[in-house]
């Protein structure tokens, strides 16, 4: 038994008659009956009471009807399925963002659009620091994902450089430094300012790749950083300095963050220290919902 003895036995139960039966499927109507007979044999069940005018379902033939029309409809909602699957209309994205990633308002804009455009794919999110969406990536647990600055650089991963956005201060609402210029406007602040104080940074090997530029920045001006804590999320950074426990260096997409608690200062002009936005995927990625994302993400960047 195949698909093609249901659609014969489906259309015969249609039309009650061989003959009209078999002008509709195209076929002669001699081989219709053998069919329809060799597929009683196999049922074991007289699935058609012929007569001179026709046919009718017996009672297991209007049985194996419904089962033969749920059967049918099953196969082409399928094939429907698959279709939108070749097309990465439907599937499975497992997308992971760092916590300062998630935090620029580029990745709710880039999953609202994906979301919009792919409403039959299913999204698997995670969030994690650099180090771990790396391996995670790389290991083929996550299709791609978006963090700032990379910290390793696996064989078959591609690191793309979406946007790039000013590293800014962050410092307690009642610290010196917060107090700026006359008329309220932040003043910005150099490096040695900032090596005075005592500075939180995200520790390795999780996501050191912002506070490694900014450790390499004060090495190559002779200072030399006051580390107070280590800590496992940029975010935490930002809890910590809203405690008053010491200050950070944070994206300036952050900056809204604890409003109520921290001041957000620009570095001095001297001082470049660029946070990335980072889209990261595997090489030869067949997965076309990441395909269809990184795409996306692409153009959404070039927009801005």
């Amino acid at each position: 038994m195949d698909l093609r003895h249901l659609r014969y036995f489906v259309t015969v139960a249609e039309t009650g008659h061989m003959t009209r039966a078999a002008e509709r499927l195209g076929i002669q109507q001699p081989p219709l009956s053998q069919q329809i007979k060799a597929l009683e044999r196999e049922l074991g069940v007289d699935l058609l009471r012929r007569h001179p005018r026709g046919v009718a379902l017996t009672d297991a033939g209007r049985h194996f009807l419904r089962e033969a029309e749920n059967l049918l409809e099953g196969y082409a909602q399928m094939r429907q399925r698959m279709a939108r699957v070749a097309n990465g209309q439907e599937g499975l994205l497992a997308v992971g963002f760092t916590s300062s990633a998630a935090a620029h308002a580029f990745t709710p804009e880039a999953l609202r659009l994906y979301r919009r455009d792919y409403p039959g794919v299913e999204l698997d999110i995670h969030e994690d620091n650099a180090a771990g969406l790396t391996a995670a990536i790389a290991a083929g647990r996550l299709h791609c994902g978006l963090l700032r600055v990379p910290v390793s650089w696996p064989d078959g991963l591609v690191f793309e450089t979406l946007l790039t956005e000013p590293a800014v201060a962050a410092v307690p609402c009642d610290h010196p430094l917060a107090r700026g210029r006359p008329g309220g406007r932040p003043r910005a602040i150099s490096l040695a300012e900032l090596c005075q104080e005592k500075i939180i940074l995200v520790r390795q090997p999780g996501a050191p790749g912002l506070y490694g530029n900014l450790l390499a920045l004060c090495e190559s001006q002779g200072l030399r950083p006051r580390i107070a804590a280590e800590v496992d999320r940029m975010m935490t950074n930002l809890n910590l300095v809203a405690a008053g426990a010491g200050v950070s260096v944070v994206p300036k997409s952050i900056s809204g963050a604890h409003a109520h608690a921290v001041t957000y200062l620009p570095l001095a002009r001297a001082e470049k220290l660029d946070a990335p936005l980072t889209l990261v995927s595997r090489r030869g990625e067949d997965n076309l919902p990441a395909q269809h994302f990184a795409a996306l993400a692409r153009r959404l960047a070039a927009a801005r």
